[in-house]
């Protein structure tokens, strides 16, 4: 079964995830996949530009927590994101959370519509937004996302574009990325390259210094008896036992 879409117009390939039903959770598969059709896309002379977007109502619902990538994976994957040669720009109609928050923020830019909602939702689950981080930290502002991080709230698209997850909000995605797309067609692919390379170097540096860290932190969380406990009461739809 295909998990990942791919369509493309005037040099914009579009990959979506599409795994409406499991809320295009990341499972390994997913992940797996995604990264093969970002490779493609990166190789590809034809490609201008690529939108990251989704089927269904969720953009994703983050870690599969059935069959669930290593945290190695996910870390790849999100650095390819970060390096791969041609802009990467996130198409949202609709929720995301805890990982797929780290896709996000992996993107170059970031248009959602207004009814879109977003959550870190790992510290409900007795696990932290560890690896997610490392493209998150850089590009956003800690003081406006703490609250979110240590809470598990929601965000509406107000405050996500207020703490720079998103780039902007729309009512109509598709007309507020028609004049973001026509931008980079219009630029030159060598040019567009070293530009994204220049406002990455900094998300790189923290990929380098800290992905060991915080991939070893995500591992020893998820094998913990609070994730165990915080992952069956999620599954079970009932609060976990830390709950007063």
């Amino acid at each position: 079964m295909t998990l990942i879409g791919r369509t493309r117009a005037r040099g914009v390939e579009t990959l979506s995830l599409d795994a409406p039903e499991r809320r295009n959770a990341l499972s390994a598969a997913l992940v797996a996949e995604l990264a093969e059709a970002l490779a493609d896309a990166g190789k590809d002379t034809g490609v201008r530009a690529v939108v990251l977007t989704h089927t269904g109502n969720t953009f994703s619902a983050g870690a599969d927590l059935r069959d669930p990538p290593a945290p190695d994976a996910l870390v790849a994957l999100l650095r390819q994101i970060v390096e791969l040669p041609r802009p990467v720009v996130a198409r949202v109609t609709g929720h995301v959370r805890a990982g797929g928050l780290g896709l996000l923020a992996a993107c170059d830019v970031a248009v959602a519509a207004h009814t879109a909602t977003f959550a870190f939702t790992e510290v409900r689950i007795g696990v932290a937004p560890a690896v997610i981080s490392l493209p998150l930290l850089p590009r956003t502002d800690p003081r406006a996302l703490a609250r979110y991080y240590l809470t598990g709230e929601r965000l509406d698209t107000t405050e996500a574009t207020r703490a720079g997850l998103l780039t902007a909000a729309a009512e109509d995605v598709d007309d507020a990325l028609a004049p973001i797309l026509d931008g980079l067609r219009r630029s030159a692919p060598e040019a567009l390259a070293e530009t994204k390379r220049l406002l990455t170097a900094r998300v790189l540096e923290t990929f380098d210094r800290d992905a060991d860290t915080l991939t070893a932190l995500s591992a020893r969380l998820f094998a913990s008896a609070h994730a165990r406990e915080g992952m069956t009461a999620f599954l079970e739809r009932r609060d976990p036992e830390w709950v007063v």
